[in-house]
């Protein structure tokens, strides 16, 4: 049995077709063909798998996101962040994080 958190930060096949249209299934970083499948914010730190916290990346992109460094990932999330404003005008970085209680900030 999955937790709610575990539901929440998992992506639906839903969010992942309609991330996939959005992006024209390409890497938003580099331009290739790639996979709906990159939390913006990470499941480990309660990011939801809702479509303004996913993107398309590249094999190579997400495995550098994900695990390239500090300085690689901070330019990446730069790149993604960006990307995700300019599609979601009311954006908020807030809203992408699973939060047990909903009156918790």
């Amino acid at each position: 049995m999955k937790s709610a958190r575990t539901k929440a930060t998992d992506i639906p096949q839903g969010v992942k077709n309609a991330v996939y249209e959005r992006d024209n299934g390409i890497c938003v970083v580099c331009g290739r063909a790639g996979f709906p499948n990159a939390h913006y914010l990470s499941r480990q730190r309660g990011g939801q798998g809702i479509e303004e916290n996913i993107v398309t990346l590249c094999m190579d992109c997400h495995y550098a996101y994900d695990f390239g460094g500090v300085y690689k990932h901070e330019a990446y999330k730069e790149i993604i962040r960006d990307y995700l404003k300019r599609q979601y005008p009311d954006w908020d970085e807030e809203k992408l994080k699973y939060r047990k209680w909903s009156d918790r900030v």
